[in-house]
């Protein structure tokens, strides 16, 4: 008995999806400096009853490539446990949503609300998603904030 054929199958068909997800979503990183989140607070933003979403495009300076996301809930969400659940909902929500609504080149920082995001049902919580990005790509004045140094 042999389980070659198996063996074969399962090697072959990762490496034929994985070059079709590279191509047809961006990359997603995750934002981890201050002054990243700080930026992001100047420019747009759009709150829905479930979250606020921040949203910048990156100046000419900057890596424009692939999209970047932070993710923030303060203490007024609640003890750690309620803010934890929270970030995790924030997390699932833009790993689902981002790749086809969100822009390469932009900055978001997806923002917990009070007794809401943690107990929100999860499609209303990705439906406050999709309407904030479109509300952030729609016409605007604000693009990156005031203008000065960043």
């Amino acid at each position: 008995m042999t389980h070659q054929p198996a063996a074969e199958a399962t090697a072959t068909a990762p490496a034929a999806i994985a070059p079709f997800r590279a191509a047809a979503h961006p990359t997603i990183t995750v934002l981890t400096r201050r002054a990243d989140f700080l930026r992001a607070a100047r420019a747009r933003h759009h709150a829905r009853p479930g979250m606020i979403v921040q949203g910048r495009k990156r100046r000419a300076q900057e890596p424009a490539t692939g999209i970047r996301v932070g993710f923030t809930c303060s203490k007024k969400v609640g003890n750690a446990v309620a803010r934890n659940r929270a970030k995790r909902r924030l997390r699932e929500a833009a790993r689902q949503i981002l790749p086809e609504a969100g822009r390469c080149g932009w900055d978001y920082v997806l923002i917990g609300r009070r007794d809401v995001t943690a107990t929100r049902a999860f499609e209303a919580l990705l439906d406050d998603l999709r309407r904030a990005l479109a509300s952030l790509h729609g016409s605007g004045p604000r693009e990156d904030g005031p203008a000065g140094p960043a």
